[in-house]
């Protein structure tokens, strides 16, 4: 089975790369692990847990609703 990325891994990295944020940078702004945005954004994390993308939401300045769109 193939992983597909789904829409709010693409939003997390498009968001992050317009703020000029490396991955380890928004790790630690959100308080989460490295490891689980590279996660997220690969489509290696399919489902985040809302505790996850409300910290990457708030560490991003953009509302849940723009990383779920």
């Amino acid at each position: 089975m193939s992983k597909t990325i789904q829409p709010i891994a693409k939003n997390i990295k498009k968001y992050r790369q317009a703020k000029g944020l490396s991955q380890d940078k928004l790790s630690r702004l959100a308080d989460i692990s490295h490891a689980t945005i590279i996660k997220i954004e690969s489509g290696g994390i399919q489902s985040p847990t809302i505790d996850t993308v409300q910290k990457i939401a708030k560490a991003l300045g953009v509302s849940l609703d723009n990383l779920l769109k």
